[in-house]
């Protein structure tokens, strides 16, 4: 018994803690948030083409089970 509570005990103490991140974003702080150089990729350019890799590799890897690539051909 006292195992179980000893799990409750800290499960709700990760929760309370994990509780403090839920605070929305101030308006006056959204302007630092949204700049360039807060994104992940900050150029647009890399991340095109990166994207533009992604989708051309997978076009062209074809399904499990259907025959033929991402050309068309069957």
């Amino acid at each position: 018994m006292s195992m179980i509570k000893t799990f409750l005990f800290s499960a709700f103490i990760s929760l309370v803690l994990s509780a403090c991140s839920l605070e929305p974003v101030q308006p006056w702080d959204r302007d630092l948030l949204a700049q360039q150089r807060m994104q992940l990729v900050a150029d647009p350019l890399e991340i095109y083409l990166d994207e533009h890799t992604y989708f051309s590799k997978e076009g062209s890897s074809g399904g499990q089970s259907v025959g033929g690539g991402g050309c068309g051909c069957n």
